[in-house]
């Protein structure tokens, strides 16, 4: 794509980095069949490629972002299925963040809209306050349908509908600590936290730890910790964003500087994307950048790790039958496809694929409170998919999608590593009593 900017433009470090992604593209239309927003819509403006048009278009006028520019670029889920399709290689994943930063600085929303967005970003990265919003919203949940009637109020109705009806108690897993292996040290690493999973499914990093130490890994919740900065990034919040990657960092560093570590290791793949990519967030920040790139250099998908690992023959093979999500985030932000099926297929699992396992579920961090038309057509269509396979449960690696096709559907929906510690000789997660006996 040619391009136009100009010298004074191209000075600024984030624009010189879009410029280039924006010529490498060369308006082939490959990206048009893998995005979500595309095949619900037709529009080619809710395409990657129409979404470049508009991109390029802000940027290289430097003009402010508008209403059609903001309307078309909230629309999208950064599952980031047009970058695995791409034959040129577009970095889609920056210039779309770039452009979402762009409109939170020169747009300004109506009210609601703001006010929603201030709310999720005050709320959902730290857990003390989203334990709190959860459990005012169950006294919200019995007019859900009086707020789904409501001009403009169908977001709050989507907000009451994830709820959880109950929330877990919490985990000795949510405060700093540092968990001994058992038997010969074989490895040690981080675990991050989390923020919404760790309110949400605390029984997932559980899940990981027993695993983990059991073969030998000392694992470290690390002091200073929060939240990986996904959520507030994603709504082009970058100075929120990078404060809270810095946090991170300094508290992952002092870890590293105090015994060394192996690997940080993830349970939430959506927040795994952005640790990866601390490197390129921080990477004109001269204070930071080198730390950042050390941090994102250790960063792994938990079934990155236990892949690499090896967990042996298991205590038990179930022979039930999983369909296997493939998240977004972790299929086409971190390119994993791999590990997470054949980990489950070694302990004794059958497991089935959906058909268009590269397709968004409609969760996508905040998507399914903020356009939760489209997200809810999105996650029936998986469901449909999936229920089509005729599995006893289903597995995922990401909370957001966990909670999205739980929604939907009547079916177990469990983290892959619950799954593995079962196998492995941890208790059954609590969600597979409705399967019977064990």
């Amino acid at each position: 794509m040619q391009t136009n900017f100009t010298l004074a433009q191209l000075a600024d470090p984030d624009v010189a980095t879009s410029e280039k992604i924006l010529r490498t593209c060369v308006h082939c239309g490959f990206c048009t069949a893998t995005c979500p927003t595309y095949l619900l819509l037709g529009d080619e403006l809710d395409s990657p490629r129409g979404r470049i048009y508009l991109i390029k278009d802000m940027l290289e006028g430097d003009k402010p972002a508008n209403k059609e520019v903001t309307t078309h670029i909230d629309r999208c889920l950064s599952c980031l299925a047009c970058m695995t399709t791409c034959p040129s290689g577009v970095d889609y994943m920056h210039l779309v963040d770039h452009a979402r930063a762009r409109i939170h600085e020169t747009y300004r929303r109506p009210w609601f809209d703001r006010t929603m967005r201030n709310v999720l970003a005050a709320v959902l990265p730290y857990p003390g306050r989203f334990r709190a919003a959860l459990g005012l919203a169950w006294f919200g949940k019995p007019f859900r349908g009086l707020f789904r009637m409501l001009p403009g109020l169908s977001k709050v109705a989507a907000m009451l509908s994830l709820a959880p009806g109950k929330l877990p108690p919490r985990s000795n897993a949510d405060r700093p600590d540092v968990f001994d292996a058992e038997g010969e040290r074989t490895g040690r690493v981080v675990l991050l936290r989390g923020c919404a999973q760790s309110v949400l499914d605390p029984g997932i990093n559980d899940a990981a730890i027993r695993l983990l130490t059991r073969k030998g890994v000392e694992v470290v919740l690390a002091e200073g910790e929060g939240c990986c900065g996904a959520l507030v990034h994603h709504m082009g919040r970058s100075g929120e964003s990078h404060a809270q990657v810095k946090r991170n960092i300094d508290a992952w560093t002092r870890v590293i500087e105090n015994g060394g570590l192996d690997a940080i290791l993830v349970t939430t793949s959506g927040c795994g994307t952005t640790v990866k990519d601390y490197g390129f967030i921080l990477r004109n920040d001269a204070a930071y950048a080198e730390k950042a790139a050390a941090v994102s250099a250790l960063a792994k998908d938990i079934s990155e790790y236990l892949d690499v690992l090896g967990l042996g023959e298991p205590a038990r093979a179930s022979g039930l039958t999983v369909a296997y999500h493939a998240a977004c985030s972790l299929q086409h932000g971190q390119q994993v496809t791999v590990a997470p099926k054949a980990l489950l297929e070694k302990a004794g699992f059958v497991v089935r694929e959906p058909a268009e396992s590269h397709i968004c579920c409609g969760s996508a961090g905040t998507y399914n409170l903020l356009q939760p038309e489209l997200a809810g057509r999105l996650r029936d269509r998986k469901v449909g998919h999936i229920e089509a396979t005729a599995p006893q449960l289903v597995a995922a690696g990401n909370i957001g999608c966990i909670t999205q096709i739980g929604s939907g559907t009547d079916l177990p929906v469990v983290h892959t590593v619950e799954l593995l510690d079962w196998a492995y000789g941890g208790p059954r997660p609590e969600k597979l009593s409705t399967l019977g006996p064990e």
